[in-house]
């Protein structure tokens, strides 16, 4: 018995790093996932240690340097690289500090959209009948709405703040996690590793959680990369319509909100937070384009 364990185990271990190396093939294959993995691991370098990168503190105000342009501008100053906005903050301060609250607030949301949507759409794909009904009828009542408007409605009634804001871009992204699991647990129950696991006397919640459920998990981690680019850029909307984040936090939204009124003025206070959007939300949308590359059999390159 022993030896039959040994061997099993060592044929596995093989057959793992071969997963993996086929794995980063086809994901390598794109190489915009390449550049866009690159510079999402930076940002996220860069938010993890913000206290040591960041040259000052992101609420301090130096008022002799109200609105001063970055380095390169006549009146810049090394000091101060990115320039400063309306009440002398360091603008480079901001954008490293508000990576961390753009990152972790898109990571929880997608994290807890994703665990809670797979239940539903477990439940409802498994059962299906009054189950299915009850659930999807309440997601496709959520789908009718704009997500950005349906947000707008939750932190409208819970209050501004960026837990509010939380809790809203959550609801807004379950059904799409719900209606994918769902889809996917439907094509997958009838197959015959799923009989032959009935047959063998597997009860409904290993038959769901440990025999169809890593079976549905390409898609939905594709999902969960497209749902964390979108998390970010709701709660960058919500805090720049003033219902997010609230001043002084550095949160990239609340950053572009601040600046409106100097948009003619000192376009630097507006486009940089701008282009911290802009460049996380592309290398995420172009990581989850290799993933699905990586995970889908009907894309993968012979």
């Amino acid at each position: 018995m022993s030896e039959v364990t040994v061997q099993t185990e060592t044929s596995d271990a093989p057959s793992t790093m071969r997963g993996l190396k086929d794995f980063w093939f086809y994901f390598s294959v794109n190489r915009g996932a390449v550049i866009g993995l690159f510079v999402f691991t930076a940002i996220i370098l860069v938010a993890i240690f913000a206290p040591l990168v960041a040259p000052h503190s992101p609420t301090e105000q130096y008022r002799e340097f109200m609105l001063r342009p970055p380095f390169w501008q006549d009146g810049g100053s090394w000091s101060f690289p990115l320039g400063t906005d309306a009440v002398g903050r360091d603008i480079l301060s901001r954008l490293i500090y508000g990576a961390q609250y753009s990152l972790l607030v898109g990571f929880v949301i997608v994290v807890i959209a994703m665990c809670v949507g797979i239940t539903i759409g477990l439940l409802s794909g498994f059962f299906s009948g009054a189950v299915d009904n009850i659930f999807m009828r309440i997601m496709d009542v959520m789908l009718a709405f704009p997500s950005l408007l349906l947000a707008l409605v939750m932190v409208a009634i819970l209050g501004p703040g960026l837990i509010n804001a939380v809790i809203a871009i959550t609801l807004v992204l379950l059904p799409h996690f719900s209606r994918l699991t769902r889809a996917a647990v439907m094509a997958e129950k009838e197959r015959e590793y799923v009989i032959a696991a009935k047959l063998a006397g597997a009860k409904k919640l290993r038959l769901m959680f440990r025999t169809i459920l890593p079976n549905c998990l390409a898609p939905l981690v594709v999902q969960a990369t497209l749902s964390f680019s979108n998390a970010i850029l709701d709660v960058a909307a919500l805090g720049f319509l003033g219902m997010g984040a609230q001043p002084p936090t550095p949160e990239w939204g609340t950053m572009l909100a601040e600046a409106r009124e100097f948009i003619l003025r000192a376009w630097w206070v507006v486009t940089f937070p701008g282009l911290a959007i802009l460049i996380t939300v592309l290398a995420i949308n172009l990581i989850g384009d290799g993933l699905r590359d990586a995970l889908d059999p009907k894309l993968k390159r012979s």
